[in-house]
């Protein structure tokens, strides 16, 4: 019998990259008009590579190009050179406590290590992960706006095929209300629409502000993150006050804010991101625990490029989702990439050996 050889990993390195928006992208939290982010590529004797990606995300992690870089090519490739990559949960573990959270820069390493390992074994990143399909339903955000910006936008949205709408709201609560009523009216009640605050109002005005959506019958899916995000407390005050579903984002990063929500009853659902957990294996995880504790899941990206995009795809076609994911970043990107594209509401992932084909954004060639 025939055994493989010992194929050990040689390099570990970090590009910073930057990508041009189609249109900017406006929340409660930030506007940008780029996407920031550094990729990170692991390279193994045979010359296969994997690459992950690590975003700037400054309001949310507190985690910048700099930061990502720094970990990356200090500690991490500390801890990757010289290691064989099929040992992949024993040098996670090693990731894990190399350096006390950097979950950005783990994050980029963990898919890194498994694109390397999809591209090595020739299948998809999604069916390396469990996953049979290469297509996933997603929702499209409309940025914050005026009622006449974000009506037009939601027009457009779906018209374009998009059959979920995710409004960004928080940035004048005396006026949310009505812009979300104007949306409502524009695309009829087909169309599902769901509210992101990204911490934009206190746990007063998000009550008022959803009853008043409940009392108006605007059939909102969900509010995500309505109060700040270490505001637990405020966030639990909210869903035990309102009929519609609470989804906390910035208030869960780890497996352990999970499950601090899931004891205090501060949430009805989480939405899991790469980013915020340190990669796919903790996603996998807190999808998992979110399950068995009855709380509902979505799986969302920052605002990242196609190979960020593309590994929460993967997770979300292994794992599945109570809720449509949020995975409409790389729509925003000016450019195009066959490779990875948005068709009739899905993200459609490439049938090829890990992420090899994707780009990372615009028309930059990969990486």
């Amino acid at each position: 019998m025939a055994y493989r050889t010992r194929m050990t990993i040689t390099a570990v390195t970090a590009a910073i990259v930057s990508a041009d928006l189609h249109t900017p992208f406006v929340t409660a939290v930030r506007s940008t008009s780029t996407v920031d982010t550094v990729v990170v590529t692991v390279t193994d004797e045979a010359g296969n590579t994997g690459r992950g990606e690590g975003p700037q995300t400054w309001r949310i992690t507190g985690e910048s190009l700099a930061s990502v870089t720094a970990c990356v090519e200090g500690p991490l490739r500390q801890v990757l050179v010289g290691r064989d990559p099929d040992d992949l949960n024993a040098i996670l573990d090693e990731v894990d406590t190399a350096v006390v959270g950097n979950n950005v820069a783990k994050a980029a390493v963990d898919v890194a290590l498994h694109d390397l390992a999809a591209q090595r074994l020739g299948v998809p990143l999604a069916r390396l992960l469990g996953g049979a399909s290469l297509s996933v339903a997603t929702d499209v955000t409309l940025a914050a706006g005026d009622v006449p910006q974000l009506v037009a936008a939601a027009e457009k949205r779906v018209a374009e095929g998009f059959s979920t709408l995710k409004v960004k709201l928080g940035t004048d609560p005396a006026g949310d209300l009505e812009r979300l009523a104007a949306v409502r009216e524009a695309v009829g009640t087909g169309i599902g629409i769901r509210v992101d605050a990204n911490q934009g109002w206190s746990a007063k005005q998000a009550v008022r502000i959803i009853r008043g959506m409940e009392d108006e019958g605007l059939g909102i899916e969900l509010v995500e993150q309505p109060t700040p995000a270490r505001d637990l407390a405020g966030l639990a005050f909210v869903t035990s006050r309102v009929d519609t579903t609470i989804m906390a984002d910035e208030a869960v990063a780890t497996l352990s804010d999970l499950h601090r929500m899931i004891q205090l009853g501060a949430a009805d659902a989480v939405n899991v991101k790469l980013t915020k957990c340190g990669g796919l294996r903790s996603g996998r995880v807190m999808l998992e625990t979110a399950r068995q504790a009855g709380i509902g899941t979505m799986v969302g990206s920052m605002m990242e490029g196609r190979l960020g995009v593309a590994a929460v795809a993967s997770l979300a076609a292994a794992c599945g989702t109570t809720a449509i994911a949020d995975l409409d970043a790389a729509w925003w990107l000016a450019g195009s990439d066959p490779a990875l594209s948005y068709q009739d509401g899905s993200v459609r992932l490439p049938d090829c050996p890990g992420l090899s084909a994707i780009t990372f954004g615009g028309d930059a060639g990969p990486g």
